[in-house]
């Protein structure tokens, strides 16, 4: 029986065999590696990569998709099926405390909080490669001055070097979305480009100038910091949050810090 994509998990299956391939080939799975597949659907990139000889682990949210790829790991003593929420999921204990390689197709509807989500085991995660929407990716790789630049490419650069791989058509999916999609790569960074010593004070001042990034810092930032404060930093209190690179709001959340405890 055929299975009927859902709306509400997101479901656009990939059934392209080139972009499958170039998919595969992009992570490039070695024997051994642990994997794990969060979204795996129909199982496109599924079988492919056991065939490598990686351990891999499924995460599926949808019971009737899990229970066709149950058949279909029968085949493969390397392929693991969890039946979670991969919002919810605790990737700790899914890989025993082991380094692993993220992958997966994920849902456009949920794209932003699994990615804060699963960023929660940077120091476990070799890589991440995702298909994402390819407006998600344009504002994960942004850069400062770009009206695309804002807190999702400030906290996924802070962590991670992202890069993006290769886009795909709507073409490649069934049923075809509506959007253009892309691959992108994300490797945790050993060590953090900026030092931050409250990394709660750091989400809130960028949520705060984000939600007003119409405004000049001045302005959106008005009772939290002076204005002398801001220029003591060499920074013109009269920019656009857009305009600022992530080492200059480290600095402002360092000022922020020692402002509180002061």
């Amino acid at each position: 029986m055929k299975h009927q994509a859902r709306k509400r998990f997101g479901q656009n299956f990939l059934v392209d065999q080139q972009v499958i391939s170039r998919i595969v080939s992009t992570i490039d799975p070695q024997p051994g590696q642990l994997l794990v597949e969060i979204g795996p659907g129909q199982a496109a990139l599924t079988k492919p990569l056991l065939e490598t000889g990686t351990e891999l682990h499924l995460v599926e949210i949808d019971r009737d998709l899990a229970e066709v790829l149950r058949q279909r790991l029968l085949l493969y003593p390397n392929g693991h099926l969890h039946i979670a929420d991969a919002l919810r999921l605790n990737f700790a204990e899914l890989s025993g405390g082991r380094p692993f390689r993220l992958i997966g197709n994920l849902p456009y509807n949920i794209s932003t909080p699994l990615l804060f989500h699963v960023l929660q085991w940077q120091a476990q995660i070799i890589d991440m490669h995702f298909m994402l929407q390819k407006e998600l990716v344009d504002r994960m790789c942004s850069s400062p001055g770009s009206k695309a630049w804002g807190r999702l490419a400030i906290m996924c650069q802070y962590h991670c070097e992202v890069v993006r791989m290769f886009d795909v058509p709507p073409t490649a999916f069934s049923p075809s979305p509506k959007v253009q999609s892309s691959i992108v790569r994300l490797v945790p960074h050993a060590t953090p480009p900026v030092a931050l010593a409250d990394m709660k004070q750091f989400q809130q001042l960028l949520t705060q100038v984000f939600n007003h990034r119409r405004k000049t810092l001045r302005n959106c930032l008005q009772g939290w910091l002076e204005v002398e404060q801001i220029e003591s930093l060499g920074i013109d209190p009269g920019l656009r949050p857009e305009m600022l690179d992530l080492a200059t709001f480290a600095a402002l959340s360092r000022m922020m810090e020692q402002t509180n405890a002061d």
